[in-house]
């Protein structure tokens, strides 16, 4: 099959186009004919060897956590899907080796659901990482229903404007931090945006003076450090991005592969309180540029590459 792979941690110019070996298929896995798959922080950051203290690189590295595509084949312990189904998947392992930006992909079932029916595969393949991470922060660690408000830091990015989404779907409120390009696009979404910078809690304070019920962050660093301050009493603070959300009261959120969760998002895409929006799709072959454009950090949703 044809792959991105790396041999050795780098930057984008370590990845090669070509040849890899065909996946083997364990017995609860599904081979799964590659459509799609999209680009996360996550990646760059990993290939950079930036995770190498939590996760073990069995070189070559295949990269890539976000699939969707077509099964082709299923183990012979595998009851839950048939080849022809259209599956996503965050298919993530305890170890980094063999990923999706392939033509083919062995994901182990705990790691699928159902692809939504009415998004294509390049926006189908942006759910998984950043849906369950959404997902989970909001469900899981900060507990968030109907009537809540909800700050999000970075809300128009791919894992914000999911989330923004998502919060919507469960009738909560939400403000969301975003540069004034974005301002709009959050408005479309159902949040009401507010500037990054200078001035920010006195703006947030402004929309809630009773302070908001729970914090998504998103950026970490400044936008954290506020934060605490503009919770109501008993308010709920969680963090994707800085682990000093921990020292200041709040939960660090780590997303993990969760067929159930990605099941309820495929339900959401489905009755339309979900859209993924795809900011440019890559051929397999142009993967380095695709995470050259997530490295500059300024992307609203998400990168797609198309594999077939």
């Amino acid at each position: 099959m044809k792959a991105i792979t790396y041999r050795t941690y780098g930057g984008p110019d370590v990845l090669e186009y070509g040849d890899a070996p065909d996946p083997k298929l364990g017995p609860d896995a599904v081979l799964v004919r590659v459509r799609a798959a999209s680009v996360n922080p996550v990646d760059w950051k990993i290939q950079a060897g930036y995770l190498e203290s939590a996760l073990d690189a069995v070189f070559p590295v295949i990269p890539g956590w976000d699939v969707a595509g077509v099964v082709e084949q299923t183990g012979v312990g595998v009851t839950e899907f048939a080849p022809g189904d259209e599956v996503i998947g965050y298919v993530r392992e305890d170890f980094v080796s063999r990923g999706t930006f392939a033509e083919y992909v062995a994901a182990p079932v705990r790691t699928l659901a159902r692809k939504p029916a009415n998004l294509t595969f390049e926006e189908a393949a942006g759910l998984p990482l950043a849906g369950l991470t959404a997902y989970q922060a909001l469900t899981r660690h900060l507990g968030v229903t109907e009537g809540d408000t909800l700050l999000v830091h970075a809300a128009a990015g791919g894992v914000g404007s999911l989330a923004v989404q998502i919060a919507r779907a469960f009738g909560v409120r939400v403000i969301g931090t975003a540069s004034e390009r974005n301002h709009d696009y959050l408005r479309s979404l159902g949040a009401t945006p507010v500037t990054y910078g200078e001035g920010l809690a006195d703006r947030v304070k402004a929309l809630a003076p009773g302070g908001v019920d729970a914090v998504l962050d998103l950026v970490g660093g400044e936008a954290l450090k506020v934060s605490p301050g503009l919770l109501a009493p008993g308010g709920r603070l969680a963090s994707v991005a800085d682990g000093a959300v921990l020292g200041l009261g709040g939960s660090y959120v780590f997303v993990r592969p969760d067929t159930a969760d990605l099941t309820a998002l495929t339900e959401l895409a489905e009755r339309g309180a979900l859209a993924v929006e795809v900011a440019a799709v890559f051929p397999l072959e142009q993967t380095a540029d695709a995470l050259r454009l997530s490295m500059e950090g300024h992307t609203r949703g998400k990168i797609a590459i198309s594999i077939g």
